[in-house]
């Protein structure tokens, strides 16, 4: 990726964070919100393309081959990578949820902290 490009990508993150962080944080606590967001994002859309098929495999793994512990390597297999996510949530179905409603939407991201926070 080109300087450039770089920069206008930083820039058009920041310009998120101004729009929708402002009065919520202080503006040099936002590095503390944008970075994990965009981390979490990422592995989102990364997991996305394989999320029904995680969910898949967990299905069978518990209801048909009742399993007391999950089998990881079926895990990864199905999501294609070295990590999966086992929640029914992802970030776009929080968003959607929320129906434009602030409140829903923040509540909704504090139950999911506190259920993966669990794990």
């Amino acid at each position: 990726m080109n300087t450039a490009l770089h920069n206008k990508l930083v820039s058009f993150i920041w310009s998120i964070a101004d729009d929708c962080l402002r009065d919520v944080y202080v503006r040099g606590k936002y590095r503390d919100v944008i970075l994990p967001m965009v981390v979490l994002r990422r592995l989102d859309a990364l997991l996305e393309p394989s999320k029904e098929a995680v969910m898949e495999e967990l299905v069978f793994q518990k209801e048909e081959a009742k399993f007391t512990e999950w089998d990881e390597n079926g895990l990864r297999q199905a999501s294609g990578y070295v990590f999966y996510n086992t929640s029914p949530w992802t970030l776009q179905r929080l968003h959607d949820t929320a129906t434009n409603n602030q409140q829903i939407l923040q509540a909704n991201l504090k139950i999911i902290s506190r259920d993966s926070a669990k794990m």
